[in-house]
């Protein structure tokens, strides 16, 4: 199941700097990031191997997942919060914010055959979690 983090943070007069060391399962492959407008949808998949580790830079947004097992429901407005995202995983991102630009790091480069569209039988959210 997904993992949520607290990323440490370094303050200084001169900035912050947001670190991601020791909290990533594996090597990172690829690298991209999502901006898009309020009211649309995104993901709505999950994969055959490929972990994604997801923070929002700026902005805030909602992602929701499920394992099969078990339904998570997750916002991010903090650049110092991370989900990382286990392959069995299907999720999707929404509720995004005017400004939200979404980073996310993945341990596989682009293949579509990882790629396993249909969600698993959705559940009533009432023994999910929700954190923010």
């Amino acid at each position: 199941m997904s993992k949520f983090l607290e990323l440490q943070c370094f303050d200084s007069e001169s900035g912050s700097l947001t670190v991601f060391e020791k909290h990533l399962p594996g090597s990172i492959k690829r690298v991209f990031y999502i901006h898009c407008e309020e009211g649309k949808v995104r993901g709505g998949h999950r994969h055959k191997k490929t972990w994604q580790a997801i923070t929002c830079l700026t902005g805030s947004c909602r992602i929701y997942i499920n394992n099969g097992q078990h339904e998570q429901e997750y916002f991010l407005f903090s650049p110092n919060q991370c989900i990382i995202l286990q392959p069995e995983d299907w999720h999707i991102m929404d509720s995004f914010s005017k400004s939200c630009i979404l980073l996310v790091l993945a341990n596989e480069l682009y293949d579509p055959s990882d790629y396993i569209d249909e969600p698993y039988e959705l559940k009533t959210m009432k023994n999910a979690d929700t954190i923010s």
